[in-house]
């Protein structure tokens, strides 16, 4: 959800001087795909001339752009990396790049990398000027406002445990999450992580599972150095994750092992549902 208010011209500090030319965006430029125009300006707001370079620079932000950080946040990385072929440049107003700074830094600052000085927002337009603005006000009435996984220290793996202790845990908890987690090299070597979730039990809240799963997905994505150790082999593993959600923030509190041998989790599973707690 986002409007153009308008068009303008090149912003301070890029470059882009007068021969651009329309491409269709690539296919590992992912976070792209979907976003409502197929073909993108080349060079393009960053300054980035040959799409080699474009699909380098980018690679780097499509790992915050699927945490969804922000609602806007592919909106706004894509409107530079991959702006749309119109007759003249759309930039991101100063209001987008702020909110999207300041939802998606503490992301970036959990993966130990601090806000780049090329998105900074001093350099793009004023709301008043023509760009592009997002609808927030709009999108928080039509969409519910879910907590957010929150960056954390990782929770010590646990795989030694009786069904009774479990149950005490879930008693405490509003969330269990079954998660299949394998991990794959990217062709730039990055790891990437096949991510399945399966809901055992939500205890309160109006969450739905589907919801319960897509935020435990942006756990796994935020919390990477978590994500990392649960996949230290390219074997897929099985872990329950259990958590509490507190003051509008996902926190995961265990981490259980789940391992085929193993028949205490699954009893914990199958007695939660006649289980009452003290």
């Amino acid at each position: 959800v986002f409007a153009v208010s308008g068009f303008l011209g090149v912003a301070t500090g890029f470059d882009i001087g007068l021969s651009t030319k329309c491409v269709v965006i690539p296919k590992e430029m992912d976070m792209c795909h979907e976003i409502g125009y197929s073909e993108m300006r080349l060079p393009n707001l960053m300054g980035h001339t040959s799409m080699a370079e474009v699909i380098l620079k980018s690679t780097t932000w499509q790992h915050l752009a699927h945490t969804d950080c922000h609602p806007h946040v592919r909106t706004f990385l894509c409107s530079l990396f991959a702006p749309i072929c119109l007759d003249t440049f759309i930039h991101p107003c100063r209001s987008m790049c702020v909110a999207v700074r300041d939802s998606c830094a503490p992301v970036l600052a959990c993966h130990g990398h601090s806000w780049p000085d090329s998105l900074d927002c001093d350099r793009f337009p004023a709301d008043e000027d023509m760009c592009l603005a997002s609808l927030t006000k709009e999108y928080k009435h039509l969409h519910k406002v879910l907590p957010k996984p929150a960056c954390q220290t990782c929770p010590a793996v646990e795989e030694f445990f009786t069904h009774k202790r479990v149950l005490e845990v879930f008693c405490d908890s509003n969330f269990a999450v079954k998660v299949k987690l394998s991990k794959k090299r990217t062709v730039f070597g990055e790891p990437e992580y096949n991510i399945e979730c399966q809901v055992e039990f939500i205890t309160q809240g109006s969450l739905l599972p589907y919801e319960t799963q897509s935020m435990i997905q942006q756990w796994l994505l935020i919390n990477e150095n978590c994500t990392q150790r649960m996949t230290s082999t390219h074997r897929p593993m099985v872990y329950l994750l259990v958590g509490n959600v507190e003051d509008g923030i996902i926190l995961v509190n265990q981490v259980y092992r789940w391992q085929r041998r193993d028949s205490q989790l699954t009893l914990a599973t199958h007695k939660w549902r006649y289980h009452k707690c003290l």
